[in-house]
Order: structure tokens, then sequence, then C-alpha cells
């Protein structure tokens, strides 16, 4: 199937994903067959004016090339995946560089970082530095340092961040098919081509299924949840094929051959992005009826006499769900309280929950500007 290009909006500043499969070209250690294609499309855009950052995966491919027993093992280690992205990021960082007649700079980043807002507006403040310097910042998790627990998982979601965090016009996530289809084009012949996408739904990641290669630790999915996090914060997604050389030629004339995702024109602002798309809930509280109504219509401040009960297990100063008795998620809040204590006083009055707790100092379980509707 032949796809027309579709217009899109002129960019300034791009953030452009790499994935594994496209680094190694499937042979399991990097290779330039994709590569080069690309980094002749940064090039361009940096002759043409524009600014780009560059996301890419491929670390631990890089140092398995350098460790045959350790290539030949199909299970490894959380310590040997470790060792592997140590030795094997300057080589990917290396393999970028030559391709460049200007600074690169690496980035290294965590969940960690992202999920502190000092750290991240650290991160930030850094990443427009080196963009003012004219450096291509190349940025990658720090999978050397970060447990399970605590990473970002993969790199679509990663460029959606930086997206953010570089306030980004554009967001470029490379694939090895040619963007979102109603089936996985790799498995059904039939599958039918999604050139756009103006709202992201719980249907849209129905079509996207589990996670993609065995190289990569993305698929579509994931690819998805990138587009919701970047076009809520207005930023212009697109999915293009990244063995494909006249989709890069294209972009340069603002032309897709691809999917695109819409930005949102209402977007919402820095913060309420970071509590919403960033940091991870640590629990849930479900309020009644009138309590929902309140917040939906008004985005007023969370009192604990709307609150019915709360699950999980939280600090003071953690992010929460708010929810109403079906269980559908209102909105995405800090927390003033820890889990025992508003368990303590769900329910009560203002004058009661100041008695009970007269060391709180108040009775907002979760304050208007601590609070984002989803």
């Amino acid at each position: 199937m032949t796809l027309q290009p579709l217009e899109i909006d002129s960019w300034k500043r791009a953030v452009i994903k790499v994935g594994s499969t496209l680094m190694t070209a499937g042979t399991g250690r990097i290779s330039t067959k994709y590569i080069l294609t690309i980094a002749s499309f940064i090039n361009k855009c940096r002759q043409n004016g524009k600014e780009v950052v560059l996301v890419s995966s491929g670390a631990v491919a890089a140092g398995t090339s350098t460790q045959p027993k350790l290539a030949r093992k199909t299970q490894r280690t959380i310590p040997e995946r470790q060792a592997l992205a140590a030795i094997g990021q300057p080589l990917l960082m290396e393999r970028w560089a030559r391709f460049f007649d200007f600074p690169c700079a690496q980035l290294l980043l965590t969940y960690d970082g992202i999920a502190d807002r000092k750290k991240l507006v650290n991160a930030r403040n850094t990443l427009t530095q080196l963009l003012k310097m004219g450096v291509l910042p190349i940025i990658n998790e720090n999978d050397t340092t970060a447990i399970e627990e605590l990473k970002v998982g993969d790199n679509d979601n990663l460029a959606a961040y930086v997206a953010v965090m570089s306030k980004a016009d554009l967001l470029i996530i490379c694939s090895d098919i040619d963007g979102l289809h109603s089936h996985d084009p790799r498995k059904n012949n039939k599958a039918e081509f999604i050139p756009a996408v103006t709202n992201i739904g719980a249907e849209l990641f129905t079509l996207a299924g589990g996670k993609g290669s065995s190289q990569g630790t993305g698929g579509m999915r994931t690819k998805i949840e990138a587009a919701e996090k970047a076009t809520s914060a207005g930023i212009n997604t697109v999915i293009v094929n990244g063995a494909k050389s006249e989709c890069f030629e294209h972009l340069l004339r603002d032309l897709l051959i691809g999917t695109i995702f819409y930005g949102k024109k209402d977007k919402i602002n820095a913060k309420r992005h970071w509590m919403l798309h960033v940091l991870r809930s640590c629990g849930s509280i479900y309020v009644d009826e009138g309590a929902a109504s309140v917040l939906r219509k008004r985005g007023a401040s969370l009192l604990p006499t709307g609150i019915v009960k709360v699950s999980g297990q939280f600090s003071a100063g953690d992010a929460i769900d708010i929810c109403d008795l079906d269980g559908t998620r209102i909105a995405r809040g800090l927390v003033r309280y820890n889990h025992d204590e508003l368990a303590s006083i769900t329910g009560m009055s203002s004058s009661q929950v100041r008695e009970k707790l007269p060391a709180k100092g108040g009775d907002v379980a979760v304050h208007r500007g601590e609070m984002v509707l989803v």
C-alpha cells in the first residue's frame, strides 16, 4: 500500500526517538544500516535552523557486542544488563558522534530524576542550555543504576517526557512499521492504516496490543502512551518508519508519511502535566456523588467530608488518584495526609477534622492547586 503524504505544522524544535530495533537493524549489535539516514536527517534539520534532541536506545546492544559469552545468554541478570549498559553507553555515544561535525552531549535520565520536581527543573535547565549552545543532546535512560521499580522502562515514554521538558514542537517516534494500524500489519495483511488521531482513548490502546520486537522493550502501546503524554502538553506526535529514508525527506518539508497524533489546543501547564503523567499513584481516594460533582464542575479542593474510603499506602505529599464510587478516576492530586490519618477522618466535617488532628492545621485533603482533572 502506498501512503500519501500528509501536511503537518511547521516545527522549530523536535525530539526524535530511535529504538533498539532500528539501532541494531535486527542484528543484535549496533548497525549503521538505518541510523546513518537518521543522522543525515538531523544534520539537515540543523542546517535548516531547526533544533533536535535525540533519544537513543542501544546501550545494552552495544555492550553485548563486546561480550560474546553474554551475547549467547537468553536470560541475563539485572547486574549483567546494567554492566552491559555501562560498557555500551560510551560506544553508543561514539557511534552517534562520528556522524556529526558539531558537539554532542550525553544525558542519562532516571524516573527519579523526573519525578523529583527539583531534579526535573535542573535537567530541564541543562537541556535548555545545551540547545542554546548549539549542542546535540543525546539522551538515554540510566540503565546502569536504575532498578526496575524506579525505571521509566522504555524510551518511547522517556522521549515524551523529554519533549515536554524541552518544550518541543514535535515528537518523532521512529518505528519499524509505517505507523498505527487497526491490527498488527506484520500478522494481518488486512490491517488498515490510521493516518491521524485526534483523541487518545481506551479503544486506541486496545488496538495497540502488547509489546513489540524481541530487541526493543516498547511496542505500539508504549508509543501511544508517549503520544498521550506529549499531546496533552500540546505537542504534535508522529510515528514514522525509521527504516524508510523517504519518511525523513518528507519531514524536512513538513510532510508526513506515518501517523500523527495532534497536540491538544487546551494543553495543561507543566506542573499539572508532571502530576498527571510523571508521578505514579500511591493509592486511591473514593468520593461520594456530591464531592465528585463539585470536583468535576468547579475543580474545588477535596475535603474529608466527601471521602468515602481510601486504599493503598501513601504518605503526605504522595500522588493519589481521586475516584467516584464506580471507580472512575476523576483527578490526580498530591494528598496532604498519610493513609492512616486520612482513613481516620473519612466523612468528617471540617470542625471534626481540626479537633481530631489539630497538628495538621487544616482540613483540606487535596488542594485544588495540587490537583489535575482527568
